[in-house]
């Protein structure tokens, strides 16, 4: 067996892994259903199928990421539907939620991708965001009710000076419109119902924040590349507060998330494309599929033998062994001839799978295999 370090990338995000949960395993088919009483069973033939004599298409396993630009006004939970339908695969969820008001990366995995989306949600996260001066909202964007006005406007180096305090390790209150849980509610719900949230400060890292442009006296353009649990909404709420104008969202695009930057983005309309074309012959849904080892870049790969891949998918733990044998521990995504076996953990002198991936299906083409 041998070992290699997987290739390691950056990236930055608004959210919190806790705000995502509830979308990002959403079609995963788990458990997490409400209990519906069993249906009662259609001997009928013609409940095969769907309204208006259409075959109903059986759902099928789909292994791979597929990095969706998303466009304005789409909801993360929308875009997973979407994917899911063009794929017509049995499971999907995605990594880490955008907004409606904002555009960009939103890596979406399907089958067993599923099972790495951890690993990007903990990646660093790129944002290029514009703000607003002079009025604070209560979502904290342009879609929320004006709660504080100013006719004060920063200057260029007002705002310059202020970028150090909001890099590196800071306390940041989220916003009060998001999916933090207080006291078993969502922060977002008790929020509407007009009751007064309160959400306590949290410590954020901030890898760089610049400011890119300033068109007018009114908006500022900035690029932050920030770690999980960071708010950009916040970001732009207390700048304003500092600078004693207020601000708010009113633009907002994802540029990078963990591995996945924007040569990885396609589109919604260039993958509705490609699906056509896969539909007619002409193409493979394959061709818009990443591999779902691009997820793990940053844990090391290792190789063993068709006899240790067995015990592994089976379960089983397997000894290390010989001059090739690791000498280091931890996490790393286990491979065989060249294809994705498992995740698992080295110490003690063994492997030890902790998750297997059964790849049977439709997956990544050979040539994406290899990162542009």
């Amino acid at each position: 067996m041998t070992m290699d370090p997987a290739h390691g990338t950056i990236g930055s995000e608004e959210v919190d892994q806790r705000d995502v949960q509830k979308n990002n395993f959403a079609d995963l088919g788990g458990n997490s259903q409400p209990h519906q009483e069993p249906r009662r069973v259609n001997n009928d033939p013609r409940a095969k199928q769907q309204k208006g004599n259409q075959p109903r298409r059986d759902r099928r396993d789909v292994h791979g990421w597929v990095v969706l630009d998303k466009p304005i006004g789409m909801t993360s939970t929308q875009a997973v539907a979407v994917l899911k339908r063009l794929f017509n695969a049995k499971r999907a969820g995605h990594a880490g939620t955008l907004d409606p008001l904002a555009s960009g990366g939103l890596p979406i995995a399907l089958g067993e991708a599923t099972k790495t989306v951890p690993f990007v949600m903990d990646g660093r996260k790129r944002y290029q965001f514009t703000v607003c001066w002079g009025e604070e909202r209560d979502t904290d964007d342009i879609e929320g009710r004006v709660t504080a006005t100013s006719d004060q406007r920063p200057t260029r180096e007002a705002i310059l000076a202020l970028l150090p305090r909001f890099t590196g390790v800071i306390e940041q209150i989220p916003p009060r419109y998001s999916a933090i849980k207080v006291q078993g509610e969502r922060a977002y719900d008790l929020a509407r119902d007009g009751e007064v949230v309160e959400l306590a400060p949290r410590p954020v890292e901030i890898h760089h924040l610049a400011l890119v442009d300033q068109p007018d006296n009114d908006r500022a353009v900035f690029e932050a590349e920030c770690g999980k649990g960071t708010y950009v909404r916040a970001l732009a709420r207390d700048m304003g507060r500092i600078l004693g104008t207020f601000g708010h969202i009113c633009a907002l695009r994802r540029t990078l998330v963990g591995p996945f930057d924007e040569n990885d983005m396609i589109p919604l309309d260039q993958l509705e494309a490609l699906c056509d074309r896969a539909a007619s012959g002409e193409g493979s849904l394959a061709d818009a599929l990443m591999p779902v080892e691009t997820a793990l870049d940053d844990i090391p790969a290792l190789a063993v033998t068709r006899a240790d891949a067995a015990r592994l998918h089976r379960g089983q733990a397997v000894l290390l062994r010989g001059r090739d044998a690791p000498t280091s521990s931890g996490t790393v995504y286990v491979t065989v001839a060249g294809r994705l076996l498992a995740l698992a953990e080295v110490g003690n002198g063994e492997i030890i799978p902790k998750r297997v991936f059964n790849l049977t299906g439709l997956t990544a083409s050979t040539g994406r295999n290899e990162r542009n």
